[in-house]
């Protein structure tokens, strides 16, 4: 039955496009190293009807299929795990442009384009994508709708879900259903977009995408804060939000051990006041009309801070490579940590009003619990979602300290779900998390999930043991 299914498939797809062994290695990686992902083979379709052709095929042959666009995922969503029944079916091939529609401010894509070059079509079009994420160089849009990837300009913008206008998506049959529609209103039955959506592959393999555009940035200014405490970073994101007329789109909250380790290790970072300080807020504001008002907000602000006695130091990026500098220092946070030694990551949300006191409660809590710990959390401030990460003690012995995971992951979410969040912010469950989900889901949610799982996927086809606990 392998060796048909294989035969198959490269009649599909084509010899060269089906991988096995050494040459499907590239592919059988995961980006955190939680993984060692296996499987009977890599397949690359260069078009939906061959996505569709492959599903078909496999289903036959008694094999799941774990789709994969730019492997950048942080929970295993991508990382397939049978070498005799797993197919990968990686989409880089689907990778053009279909249309643009000025008019509509909307671009058709397919799922393996990579976000740059998304981005650069928008430029060469006038127009302007604002996704934007450190791995826009190698992600690709499939996974970033799989997972309803956020990034930095989602205070403004909005995530993946909010991005997207239509699918065009491979059903676990093998049909395709196609809403490359480019509406903004449609309300003429169940949103399908937003089941598949988020959905890391589970229920359907997105093919294409319908995304909106925006006028291009003509104004934009970075600044960054020092400040005392979070819950300064959170009044200030919300007066320059106002003060802005909302065009604030990043708003990014940095500890102090965060910005020490991207300056101990990352080529061009640097300490950036003249002093230390406990918190930074790094934000930008841009707008596409013409003007300097957005410096003028910031100023107003700031000034307001001072009258009300509030200690406020701040660095206002005056031209675009002092922006290009602050923002690597934010970019340079994950890469810092992991060249520090082993970390122990949380990607959590909550209401932004609840932020302070989480980072309060969950500091206090995680030194108890791992002594010598060195919490490291930045994030999206503007919209709720933190990294609450942990490097290992200085000297620590790294396995060792990876060992206490659970415990850690106890603590945190712990505290997340008794203050309303989630444990899952951007990167989604994969198979990292869906234990966890027994935890923190009520019955009825995780019925629901289960229901939507079986209704589009009854064979348990696509991606088994993501998402959804395989039974």
């Amino acid at each position: 039955m392998t060796d048909a299914l294989i035969a198959t498939l490269r009649d599909i797809v084509g010899t060269d496009d089906v991988l096995q062994a050494q040459a499907a290695s590239a592919y059988l990686v995961e980006w955190r190293g939680a993984f060692r992902p296996t499987a009977l083979a890599v397949v690359r379709p260069a078009d939906t009807q061959q996505v569709a052709d492959v599903i078909v095929a496999c289903a036959n042959a008694g094999c799941a299929v774990i789709a994969q666009s730019g492997n950048t995922g942080l929970v295993g969503g991508a990382a397939a795990n049978d070498a005799q029944r797993h197919v990968i079916v990686n989409l880089e091939r689907m990778n053009r442009i279909r249309a643009v529609d000025a008019d509509n401010a909307t671009i058709t894509v397919e799922a393996g384009c990579i976000l740059s070059d998304v981005q650069q079509a928008a430029v060469d079009a006038g127009l302007f994508f604002p996704l934007t994420l450190a791995s826009r160089d190698r992600c690709r849009i499939g996974g970033n709708l799989a997972t309803n990837a956020g990034g930095l300009n989602v205070v403004r913008y909005g995530n993946m879900r909010d991005l997207a206008l239509g699918l065009e998506v491979v059903l676990a049959d093998g049909r395709v259903w196609n809403n490359l529609t480019g509406l903004r209103k449609d309300n003429s039955g169940f949103d399908l977009d937003d089941l598949f959506i988020g959905s890391e592959g589970a229920l359907g393999i997105i093919t294409a995408a319908v995304l909106k555009l925006y006028e291009p940035v003509v104004q934009q200014v970075s600044a960054l804060f020092a400040l005392e405490s979070p819950a300064q970073a959170v009044r200030l994101q919300r007066r320059l939000t106002a003060a802005s007329g909302h065009n604030l789109t990043g708003c990014e909250l940095m500890s102090r051990q965060a910005v020490e380790l991207a300056c101990t290790h990352i080529d061009g970072c640097e300490e950036p006041f003249d002093i230390d300080h406990e918190w930074y807020l790094l934000v930008e504001l841009a707008s596409s009309a013409e003007g300097h008002w957005l410096l003028d907000a910031i100023s107003s602000v700031v000034e307001r801070a001072r009258r009300e006695h509030e200690w406020v130091d701040v660095i206002v990026a005056h031209d675009v490579e002092m922006s290009r500098r602050l923002w690597h220092l934010r970019e340079s946070l994950p890469p810092a940590q992991v060249a520090e030694g082993a970390s122990i990551k949380h990607d959590i949300s909550l209401p932004v009003s609840k932020l302070p006191a989480f980072l309060e409660r969950a500091l206090t809590a995680i030194r108890e619990a791992l002594p010598g710990v060195r919490p490291c959390p930045f994030g999206h401030v503007g919209d709720g979602n933190l990294h609450f990460n942990l490097s290992q003690p200085v000297n620590a012995h790294g396995p060792a300290f990876l060992a206490q995971a659970g415990a850690a992951h106890a603590v945190v979410h712990d505290i997340v779900a008794e203050m309303g969040g989630s444990i899952a912010a951007e990167h989604g469950i994969g198979r990292l998390k869906v234990a966890a989900l027994d935890r923190y889901k009520s019955e009825v949610e995780r019925d629901m999930m289960r229901a939507i799982k079986t209704a589009l996927d009854p064979d348990n086809r696509l991606n088994p043991g993501a998402v959804v606990a395989s039974d």
